[in-house]
């Protein structure tokens, strides 16, 4: 993830792009009063201009600029207490998602943007001369102020669609279906057609026919620790591989987007030995992005992670909520059958001349759908509802699964949920239709 994308998604970037906006067009439309003097706008929009006195003027710009600053205190309250209820309900890993909203972005800067403007506007005005006896002219820009009446109905616009707005992202099917597309998104990125290319889809050339199909990945090598303790956020695997190519080494990365590490955690390791110092260590380490937070723009984990949360909490006790949880089931499975029905990236880089260069495995689909599964058969069991929907997840991922052993793992993984279902204690009748709805299940995804 680079700079500018993580500039861009903290709350502060719009409202911040929103007040320089302002600054611009609160001095542009000033000059451009001074420049006009007394001449009068032709045409129609001559007719429209609403001139007033400096008292007048001053009156209209004070109330707009108050105002303003009101409803965006208010705005944000009541922002910050949907995000306390989402966070007790849903999970607090979802208020990124609220902070990331670009239209609680928006809402917020316009009604800032709109005050810092009127402020600037309301200082312009001020008198050209004085005699002594006598007060000359004052200057009022007529513009600049007729430009704060229309920001001050476009708030009007801006605080019907923050009810609605906040309204509507409160919603279980809102929130679920955020971090559904964050989570299709991820995988698209993460686990396209073809990510870097492994030996045997590479052309054929003497170099790559005297190494053999199968270049073993080395082991040991010198050890690059962390340096800082969090979250591995990013990988820079562009930049990772041109440094590879310039020192010719063979980078093998030993953790992966998701990971928490220690500054002693050993995160990579270069070989040959001999061909490293500290310089390349620091600048191996520069490739890994390590902060406080996971995000899912490399972390596929953190993306499942969410919604399988949001599943967890709706079967606690003091909430209750088998739906929501069959509702985050139900976006889990487009994500998770997206993925299982992509060809596992390979793992390893090479550069133009075949060398393998760097080696660096993702998760695959196997491990991240049978969190998924665990996870219900802990939390679900004693309702009936939700496990027959995490036999739907199966199907649905089963029967697109491109992987064999995924779809081994997840007839395993049938029998665990079976077993789980029968020591929960439920009604004969329903244990016999549990496994009758498993054993249509087991069917369908062994027949692929």
């Amino acid at each position: 993830m680079s700079i500018v994308q993580r500039v861009s998604e903290r709350f502060w970037f719009i409202p911040a792009l929103l007040c320089l906006l302002a600054v611009g067009l609160a001095e542009g439309l000033t000059t451009l009063d001074e420049h006009r003097g007394d001449a009068r706008v032709p045409g129609w929009f001559g007719e429209l201009l609403y001139s007033v006195g400096e008292s007048g003027s001053r009156d209209l710009l004070g109330a707009i600029a108050t105002s303003s600053l009101a409803v965006a205190g208010t705005t944000f309250s009541i922002t910050m207490a949907v995000l306390a209820l989402t966070s007790s309900s849903y999970g607090p890993r979802l208020v990124r998602n609220f902070m990331a909203d670009r239209g609680n972005q928006t809402v917020l800067g316009v009604f800032v943007a709109t005050f810092l403007y009127s402020l600037l506007v309301l200082r312009s005005i001020r008198v050209l001369g004085d005699t002594g006896e006598q007060v000359a002219e004052v200057f009022v820009p007529h513009l600049a102020v007729n430009a704060a009446v229309l920001l001050a109905v476009a708030n009007v616009a801006v605080l019907v669609y923050f009810i609605h707005h906040i309204s509507d992202s409160v919603q279980v099917a809102t929130l679920a279906r955020g971090v559904r597309e964050e989570l299709r998104t991820t995988v698209e990125r993460l686990y396209p057609s073809e990510v870097g290319h492994d030996r045997e889809d590479l052309a054929a050339s003497p170099a790559q026919d005297a190494a053999g199909p199968d270049l073993p990945v080395p082991t040991g090598g010198a050890p690059v620790p962390a340096g800082r303790p969090g979250y591995v956020q990013s990988v820079a695997h562009d930049k990772l591989l041109r440094l590879a190519v310039r020192h010719d080494l063979v980078v093998r990365l030993e953790v992966r987007p998701g990971r928490y590490v220690l500054p002693d955690t050993i995160i990579a390791r270069l070989h040959p030995v001999g061909q490293t110092d500290q310089r390349v260590v620091q600048a191996v380490q520069a490739t890994l992005l390590v902060t406080d937070e996971r995000t899912p723009h490399q972390d596929v984990e953190f993306a499942v992670q969410q919604l399988t949360e949001m599943a967890v909490r709706a079967l606690s006790p003091g909430t209750n909520d088998p739906y929501t949880a069959i509702n985050a089931l139900d976006d889990l499975s487009a994500g998770l059958a997206m993925l299982a029905a992509r060809r596992h990236p390979s793992a390893r880089r090479f550069d133009q001349d075949g060398a393998l260069r760097v080696h660096a495995p993702a998760p695959d689909a196997t491990g991240l759908v049978r969190g998924v599964l665990d996870s219900m058969r802990w939390y679900a069991a004693g309702a009936p509802s939700v496990m027959h929907q995490t036999l739907e997840l199966v199907e649905r991922v089963g029967t697109r699964a491109h992987d064999p052993e995924l779809r081994v793992d997840l007839v395993r993984q049938l029998g665990l949920l079976e077993d789980a279902f029968a020591a929960a204690g439920h009604h004969e009748q329903d244990t016999r239709g549990f496994g009758e709805h498993a054993r249509n299940v087991r069917a369908a995804v062994a027949a692929g």
